[in-house]
């Protein structure tokens, strides 16, 4: 029962390209720690960033980072991200294409592994600022593999994407515009 684990601090990013992408977010986080097994410990801003990979032509996405204290394992926290995807209508057809909702386990306390199913930490975190630049911006002592994440982002190729002036809350997006 995963319940009476210990739990260990994770660090989750979700994004969402596609829909109405900040309640998606909001709606997300919501649904992550609606379990007893994972508890919100901090969230980080929203940012506005272009497209990385995958398909060309692809809507800016809204990404954000948030950390949890958790009783899953790994594996049960990865299928717990994957079910609240599936909830958001997340389809799996084409590698990085647009989508409703990603989430990815970015690390699992100081796990290191190379299973090809849960690679931690995430095996290319450490070269997206879409994922190091709100996780910098929650947490600005934050370190992953043993650089500080601030650093990490100010480094990433895609920085140059992020829309510093356009941090955006979680509140739902004016429909006309």
């Amino acid at each position: 029962m995963s319940a009476t684990r210990p739990l260990t601090r994770a660090i989750l990013a979700l994004g969402s390209n596609l829909g109405e992408r900040r309640g998606t977010l909001s709606a997300a986080v919501g649904d992550l720690v609606d379990r007893p097994e994972v508890r919100l410990v901090d969230v980080s801003p929203v940012v506005s960033t272009t497209a990385v990979g995958g398909p060309p032509g692809q809507p800016d996405f809204l990404n954000m980072v948030i950390a949890v204290d958790t009783s899953f394992d790994p594996y049960e926290l990865l299928a717990h991200c994957q079910s609240v995807e599936l909830a958001h209508h997340r389809v799996r057809e084409v590698r990085w294409a647009a989508r409703t909702l990603d989430v990815d386990v970015i690390s699992y306390g100081d796990v290191v592994s190379e299973d090809p199913v849960l690679t931690l930490p995430h095996p290319r975190a450490a070269q997206r600022a879409f994922v190091l630049y709100p996780w910098a911006l929650m947490d600005p002592q934050a370190v992953l593999s043993g650089h500080l994440v601030s650093e990490l982002a100010a480094a990433a190729p895609d920085m140059r994407g992020i829309v510093h002036a356009e941090l955006v809350s979680l509140e739902p997006e004016d429909p006309q515009g």
